[in-house]
C-alpha cells in the first residue's frame, strides 16, 4: 500500500501539492508515477485535494487537520483502510512528482526484508550529492553506519569535513517504508527535542531507540519545497 499525505497548508509553499506540473496538480503527478507498482491512497485535510483525487480516480481518505506529520497523517489513513498488522505502507511525499519506481521499488523490498530487525521502525533511501548542493538546508543529510543504519539526520551539512575536503554526502529522499505494526510504535512515541529543533519527524525515531534502516538509490528526483524548486524540477524531467 501506498499512502501519500497531502496537505494545504505549506509556509514555504502554500498549497504546492496543487501547483500544475504540465496541467496535472503536483499530487496527482506523484500518485500517477507510483500507481503502477501498488495500491495508492492520498491522505488529505482538504476536501479539495480529495475531490481532485476523485476526479483522476484515486482514493482519497480525509483526515484530520491537526497532525504534525505525514507520518501521523498516513496512520491515521491506515487505521480508517484497517490494514493488518503485516502490511508494508510507504509513505511517499506528494513532493515528489518525479519520484523513479525503481527507488519505491528498492524502499519496499527494504522494508520487507528488514521487519523483523531488532528496534526496526522504519526504511528509507538517500542518493549521493555534493558540494555545494549539500549546503542548501531544504535537502536533508543522513549519515549511516557501515550497514547503512541511519546515524543522524539533518539540514546542515553533516559530516562535517574537519580536516581536508570532502564530496560524498548522502541526500535523504522523501519516501518511507513502515509495516503497520511499526507505524502504530512510531505514533505511540512522543516528540522529541531534535525533531523540534531541526523539524524532522524522522529524529523521533532515532532518539527514542529505533532504527531506520537506508539504501542507496540512484534518482533525478528531490523533493519540491519552493516555486524555484518547482520550477527547477520541470525544466530538469520535462524538456
Amino acid at each position: 500500500m501506498i499512502i501519500i499525505p497531502a496537505r494545504i497548508g505549506s509556509t514555504r509553499f502554500p498549497s504546492k501539492v496543487l501547483a500544475e506540473i504540465q496541467g496535472i496538480p503536483m499530487v496527482i503527478r506523484t500518485a500517477q508515477a507510483v500507481a503502477p507498482l501498488d495500491s495508492v491512497v492520498i491522505a488529505t485535510d482538504a476536501t479539495e485535494v480529495a475531490a481532485l483525487a476523485e476526479e483522476y480516480d484515486f482514493r482519497a481518505v480525509l483526515t484530520s487537520a491537526e497532525h504534525r506529520s505525514g507520518t501521523e497523517r498516513i496512520h491515521e489513513a491506515a487505521r480508517i483502510l484497517d490494514l493488518p498488522a503485516d502490511e508494508i505502507i510507504l509513505n511517499v511525499q506528494a513532493d515528489e512528482p518525479f519520484l523513479e519506481k525503481e527507488v519505491v521499488e528498492a524502499v519496499h523490498d527494504l522494508t520487507r526484508r528488514m521487519a523483523g530487525a531488532e528496534r526496526f521502525l522504519a526504511a528509507s533511501a538517500y542518493k549521493r550529492i555534493r558540494n555545494p548542493e549539500a549546503d542548501d538546508p531544504n535537502l536533508v543529510k543522513v549519515v549511516t553506519d557501515e550497514e547503512d543504519w541511519a546515524l543522524y539526520f539533518s539540514r546542515a551539512k553533516i559530516p562535517y569535513p574537519r580536516d581536508h575536503h570532502f564530496d560524498e554526502y548522502k541526500g535523504h529522499l522523501g519516501i518511507y517504508g513502515y509495516t503497520m505494526e511499526s507505524l502504530e510504535r512510531y505514533t505511540s512515541l512522543n516528540e522529541t527535542a531534535l525533531e523540534r529543533i531541526e523539524k524532522l519527524e524522522q529524529l523521533r525515531i532515532l532518539a527514542h531507540g529505533y532504527r531506520i534502516a537506508m539504501t542507496e538509490v540512484e534518482t533525478e528526483s528531490f523533493g519540491i519545497d519552493t516555486p524555484e524548486d518547482l520550477q527547477r524540477a520541470i525544466r530538469k524531467h520535462l524538456l
